[in-house]
């Protein structure tokens, strides 16, 4: 080990090694044992940026005029795009000016809200299980994290009226994420309403990561806490256009909401980022503008996945629920397992990458999640592989 290692920052000794570059690590492991490794962990969408949105790439990427800084908060007309689209999908009305702030990727957004909001010692409330990045920006801005449960019971729905009233009047902000992400719950808008009043009365900052809102089937469509009218007083919602255009890698997306708590992020990001290269906005532009039948079609894709997953591993005697939304299938072990060990075992044995549920906090043992970004023929010789086995 060497000198600076043991000179890191606190901050990032607090941290448990990031999931899913442990989990790369492993897979790198049994790969290069010769196993065919199949990859249900990591939630990185294997189908194309649609070609309209490529081609307005191109054609924005040839103009000089975008080879210069960006504006730090997004470009008018990208702020303009997602006002439009938040109308069409939500029917909410946005300020394009005051309640839209453009961000690399919604990742880069969550995790410097923190940095905005909260001083050392601040309590800010967190899903478990949860996307790690809640806890990480907390603790990078020194606040306290303070975990809630999302329990099966309650169809991983918290429960906020449970909380320690002494730890809700310290509270400053809570994360919230639905259609979530590991356990693919979704939430209707009278939770939201509930969450609203709440946080109201505890005048608590509610953070709304609606990342997977356009990945939903059956009919289903999720709904903006926003859609709530008082939501404007206490709520940040953020998007991302990585799941439902496929375009994880191009790293953008925004975020709404409050007139302050949006100004608040664009402080943070006017220090810290120089904003989106602008050919990536007008394709940005583009993807909200644009056609959706793209968005259906995957939605398409996603649903043979996943209806081919579930009987799967129904029939290799695994308890499973069908999701309504996201690209996830939040599966229990079983019997004799851990998260952890089922994993591993699942890993080891069979060549196939999952997530463990504990990875994502404690309330997370007990399941393990399976992403549904490979192909037909990836998925059913995953199911293959497990039914030879059975549980």
């Amino acid at each position: 080990m060497s000198r600076w290692s043991e000179r890191l920052a606190q901050r990032l000794k607090q941290l448990p090694p990031y999931l899913f570059a442990e989990i790369d690590r492993l897979k790198a492991q049994v790969a290069a044992r010769g196993i065919d490794v199949i990859d249900l962990g990591v939630g990185d969408p294997d189908l194309p940026t649609p070609p309209h949105i490529i081609r307005r790439l191109q054609k924005a990427a040839e103009d000089p005029a975008n080879h210069q800084y960006p504006s730090y908060s997004g470009m008018d007309d990208f702020k303009v795009s997602v006002a439009r689209w938040y109308r069409r999908r939500f029917g909410v009305e946005l300020d394009p000016a005051n309640e839209v702030v453009s961000l690399i990727g919604s990742k880069e957004g969550i995790a410097h809200m923190p940095l905005a909001f909260i001083d050392p010692g601040d309590v800010v409330l967190v899903p478990d299980p949860g996307y790690p990045v809640y806890q990480a920006g907390t603790v990078f801005a020194g606040g306290v994290p303070y975990t809630f449960p999302l329990t099966k019971d309650r169809g991983f729905l918290p429960d906020l009226s449970a909380l320690d009233e002494g730890i809700c009047h310290k509270a400053k902000m809570l994360f919230l994420n639905y259609p979530n992400n590991p356990t693919s719950a979704t939430a209707d808008l009278d939770f939201f309403r509930e969450v609203v009043d709440w946080a109201r009365n505890h005048d608590v900052i509610v953070c709304h990561d609606a990342a997977y809102t356009e990945l939903a089937f059956d009919g289903y469509r999720p709904h903006s806490i926003l859609e709530v009218p008082e939501a404007r007083e206490v709520a940040i919602e953020f998007h991302s256009l990585s799941k439902t255009y496929n375009m994880t890698g191009w790293r953008i997306g925004f975020a709404v909401g409050n007139t302050d708590l949006v100004a608040g992020l664009g402080k943070v990001k006017t220090n810290i980022d120089s904003g989106i290269f602008q050919a990536v906005q007008y394709a940005g532009m583009e993807a909200l503008d644009g056609d959706q039948d793209c968005v259906k079609q995957n939605n398409r894709v996603y649903q043979q996945r996943r209806d081919l997953l579930v009987e799967g591993l129904r029939k290799a005697g695994l308890r499973v629920t069908p999701p309504k939304a996201t690209f996830y299938v939040w599966c229990q072990v079983p019997e004799g397992y851990t998260s952890a060990s089922f994993a591993k075992h699942l890993l080891s044995e069979m060549g196939l990458v999952t997530t463990p549920g504990n990875g994502f906090g404690r309330f997370g043992e007990g399941f393990v999640r399976m992403a549904l970004t490979v192909g037909k023929e990836r998925i059913q010789e995953a199911v293959d592989r497990i039914q030879r086995i059975g549980f």
